[in-house]
């Protein structure tokens, strides 16, 4: 894995969240351009704060690894709701979703 796919992805995944460099920097404990430093090629994170983004960011690493999930933790949140829905419900879902497809 390259290190620019991190960068990117902790772009978009902060973005996702809706939350600047800054902040993200300041609520991980860090100076303010920690995260800045890392999305531009200047840092990496040691795996133990990798896993405090990933946390902050709301997935999990398996999620943040995973491309072709643009919204880890909006698919989450759905998927938390689906769960709580009754078997005819889930149909309904899944046939809105092959439809909006």
């Amino acid at each position: 894995m390259e290190e620019n796919f991190i960068r990117e992805r902790l772009t978009q995944l902060r973005m996702k969240k809706n939350v600047s460099e800054y902040k993200m920097s300041l609520d991980l404990g860090h100076s303010k351009s920690y995260i800045q430093s890392i999305v531009s090629g200047r840092a990496m994170p040691s795996m133990t704060e990798f896993l405090y983004i990933c946390d902050y960011l709301d997935v999990t690493p398996a999620e943040f690894f995973n491309e072709k999930i643009e919204n880890p933790a909006l698919l989450k949140n759905m998927i938390e709701k689906a769960s709580e829905m009754g078997d005819d419900d889930l149909q309904l879902l899944c046939q809105l979703i092959d439809r909006i497809k």
